[in-house]
């Protein structure tokens, strides 16, 4: 009986005749001079999988370019798993924690008996990477019974795995193992180190930065930007998350199923109280010192601006201040005049699609308390319009205005700066998956907005997903740069979230097509998700920023 079977690669367009049991590897091997790029990984029937992957039955192939998202995630995963085995040579004994992403890369803290000296450590850690990378080391994909991924895992210290594994209770485990070194990743990693040529490690506040190819030149690694309110905004909630005793999904899990969830809950929403009512205060010094009559609040897709705008117009009424609204999108340039992006679609996100010039005199009119009337865009005719709508500012009065620009000096150039006080608003998550496996923020906002859109607007999830990428791309030009412009960060994530919004992510990802590219997301998501445990929704408040992507909220939007 033959072994021969015939898979479709995609990259080529035609089918191909391998053995049964032959790697992705070894299937490239077959085909690697028709494809202009060595992969790192590969969908496999819409799911991706690393390059030692067996392949027994016919399926679809298509090899990925490391300028794939998914090939990106498959890179920096691996170096995670290069630098845990340095650490481990170099620092026996020493626990690697890789907390978050920030300034381009991604934060390391390495902890143990005595405080280490990064600028000593961080070449020393970086050379052992580039020995590994000469060796060219497999990294081999184990699985077995979680029974004994546990033993092996309890033996090399990684208690926050054995504990994360035994919370999800499931039967087989997959895992890597490195020279004599194992560990665990939520996706695949490179099918060895020699794949890794490109990256940096450098010190970085109490810790060491990580630093991955540059997306538009592999070749190159990133280089860091200056990121210190993002950083101090991290670090405020990890604390919190400590005094919590909730650090990463093994701990939550073990809290839920001890009934914790109710006060979990109760104290992550005291923490955004208490963190909108310091803004609250702070723009009232401003205002009472003669500045701050405009509160600007910006952040990406799904960062709870607008609850959070809600939430903040309440607790500055009761610091006796009149909150007033204007909304960015009546400011949109007529649809014939709207800028075009890269692929001729209108571009809506961009600063040009608004009308800088009207808006800034608006402002300024306002703030000499002069009477204005508002312009209405009708989305239906794609043209500004006015309905009577007049506004002007009482001695008490303060203006939110909320919008993905707001931090842009750009949009309000006209306005002097110490009128205006700027927000930034973003889902900052600080809980890890394991110390190896962090929470990426984009994954935490892409879930939100896949529950509203689903829920508000009839939107599917394979729209969202096949959405996101533009949306990201728009953030990286319009929103990202001017982080750092922020009076105040405000970090939306909740503590118990994912476990809340788990059941309602999973039941949407669940309808998408496998035939379809972005199966692969909506499978990797749902591994994503399968960690947490469930939390009900029924002990989120109705004031929760949660509320803005599930409902049931006592504000209207």
């Amino acid at each position: 009986m033959s072994n021969t079977l015939r898979i479709f690669c995609k990259n080529i367009g035609r089918y191909v005749t391998i053995n049964g049991g032959d790697t992705l590897l070894q299937i490239y091997e077959r085909v690697k001079d028709e494809i202009p790029f060595e992969p790192i990984c590969a969908w496999v029937n819409n799911k991706n999988e690393d390059m030692l992957f067996p392949v027994y039955s016919p399926k679809m192939v298509e090899f990925l370019p490391l300028s794939s998202n998914s090939a990106q995630r498959t890179y920096v995963r691996s170096l995670c798993m290069m630098l845990y085995k340095a650490v481990n040579s170099l620092l026996p004994g020493y626990r690697l924690r890789i907390e978050h992403s920030v300034s381009r890369g991604y934060y390391c803290r390495i902890t143990g008996d005595e405080a280490l000296d990064f600028t000593h450590w961080a070449p020393l850690l970086k050379e052992k990477m580039e020995e590994l990378v000469k060796r060219d080391i497999i990294f081999e994909r184990k699985e077995r019974l979680t029974d004994d991924a546990v033993k092996i895992f309890k033996k090399q210290g990684l208690n926050d795995k054995v504990r994360l594994l035994q919370s999800i209770q499931e039967l087989y485990t997959v895992y890597y193992r490195l020279d004599d070194l194992c560990d665990s990743y939520y996706g695949a990693l490179a099918p060895s180190t020699g794949s890794l040529r490109v990256f940096d490690l450098i010190p970085y506040k109490e810790g060491l930065l990580l630093l991955g190819p540059n997306t538009t030149n592999p070749e190159e690694a990133n280089k860091p930007i200056k990121q210190e309110k993002m950083f101090a905004a991290f670090t405020d909630y990890m604390k919190f998350n400590n005094i919590v005793g909730v650090s990463n999904v093994g701990e939550l899990n073990d809290a839920v199923m001890q009934g914790q969830e109710a006060m979990l809950i109760n104290v992550s929403e005291a923490l955004h109280n208490n963190r909108i009512a310091a803004i609250a205060e702070d723009i009232k010094r401003r205002f009472v010192a003669g500045g701050a009559r405009i509160v600007m609040i910006a952040g990406p897709s799904s960062s709870g601006k607008t609850t959070f705008t809600k939430r903040l117009g309440i607790q500055l009424m009761t610091n006796l201040l009149e909150p007033q609204m204007i909304s960015l999108d009546n400011y949109f340039v007529n649809r014939d005049c709207t800028p075009l992006d890269e692929n001729g679609e209108l571009d809506y996100e961009s600063l040009y699609s608004l009308d800088l010039k009207t808006f800034n005199s608006d402002l300024n009119a306002l703030l000499r308390n002069e009477e204005v009337e508002l312009p209405y865009y009708n989305f239906a005719t794609g043209t500004r319009e006015y309905r009577g709508d007049k506004m002007r500012l009482n001695p008490n009065s303060i203006l939110l205005i909320e919008g993905i620009h707001g931090l842009n000096p750009q949009l309000t150039a006209q306005v002097p700066d110490e009128q205006k006080y700027r927000v930034y608003v973003s889902a900052l998550t600080t809980i890890s998956i394991d110390d190896h496996n962090w929470v990426p923020t984009t994954d935490n906002r892409l879930l939100r907005r896949i529950i509203r859109d689903n829920k508000y607007r009839g939107t599917s999830a394979v729209d969202t997903i096949k959405r996101w990428p533009s949306v990201r791309r728009g953030e990286e030009k319009w929103i990202f740069p001017f982080q750092e412009n922020a009076d105040a960060t405000f970090n939306s994530s909740l503590l118990f979230e994912l476990g809340v919004l788990k059941d309602r992510g999973e039941e949407v990802l669940r309808h998408v097509p496998h035939n379809i590219p972005e199966y692969a997301e909506a499978a990797r998501l749902r591994t994503f998700l399968s960690y947490f445990h469930p939390i009900g929704e029924q002990y989120v408040p109705s004031t929760s920023l949660l509320r803005e992507f599930l409902g049931g909220s006592s504000f209207k939007y």
